[in-house]
């Protein structure tokens, strides 16, 4: 039988965009069906594979998306949207075959359902893109969205406080506010796509949360003390308000962990 760790490298070593999607949520459901033993005998490599396309750039070098209102103001909007979430699967996969073995099968099942819910919301997103005429890979992409998972590659507190704590819970903060002006655009396709994606994000905080306060737990640690401090010394930007206060605490976030690092 089949690793899960030799599955999930596999499909972090995918860099052709559809087919990363199926190789996620193929690795998801053989997980589910008892398909892939529950061993590690394979590393996860230090970053995964991409496309050629999207160019990657420095954040102070992407260009300005322009107003929402013109087709391409709209355009780099969904496209910017969509490369989110490409790589929202890759942290995903790499934290289900990077700390599983340590972590255990319930943690390997969440965020093998994680991964999977992240391709599906880049396949709704590329086929959006289409819609308009574009596709992913046809304007330049964040390169700076990997640097979380690299800098807390050793350590899954950190990993687990960073990527889904924040830069996730960042997605419940902003999305409401996007949703709401794609909809006044007229746009109840596009809106539909981003409640399903708010939906699944509160539940992928959750698993996040969940998993971090077992670490902290295990070490004797104070949740929110020690959540502050990884953020502190893993984070580089800032955590900004204004915060979606219910979404995050149905994800299992109260106030006490952000209130007071926020900038």
């Amino acid at each position: 039988m089949q690793s899960v760790s030799s599955a999930i490298r596999a499909a972090l070593l995918t860099g052709d965009p559809r087919a990363k999607c199926f190789a996620a949520r193929d690795v998801a459901r053989r997980w589910r069906k008892g398909e892939l033993a529950f061993t590690f005998d394979e590393t996860m490599p230090e970053e995964p594979a991409w496309p050629d396309r999207p160019k990657l750039l420095a954040p102070n070098k992407m260009p300005k998306r322009g107003k929402f209102g013109s087709e391409r103001g709209r355009i780099a909007l969904w496209h910017s949207l969509a490369h989110i979430e490409f790589v929202a699967i890759d942290l995903a996969l790499d934290m289900a075959g990077r700390f599983g073995g340590e972590m255990g099968e319930e943690f390997v099942s969440d965020f093998l359902y994680v991964a999977a819910d992240e391709a599906m919301h880049f396949a709704l997103l590329a086929r959006k893109l289409e819609s308009m005429g574009s596709h992913y890979g046809a304007l330049p992409a964040h390169g700076g969205l990997w640097e979380a998972a690299h800098d807390t590659r050793h350590d899954v507190a950190a990993r687990l406080a960073v990527v889904p704590m924040v830069l996730e819970a960042r997605g419940l903060d902003v999305t409401p506010a996007t949703l709401e002006r794609v909809r006044t655009a007229g746009d109840e396709h596009g809106a539909r796509i981003l409640a399903r994606i708010l939906d699944d994000e509160i539940r992928h905080v959750g698993f996040g949360t969940k998993h971090f306060l077992k670490v902290v737990a295990d070490c004797d640690e104070e949740p929110e003390s020690a959540w502050k401090s990884l953020v502190r010394k893993y984070f580089r930007g800032p955590v900004k308000p204004p915060f979606n206060d219910s979404a995050r605490l149905a994800a299992g976030l109260s106030r006490g962990f952000y209130e007071d690092i926020a900038v």
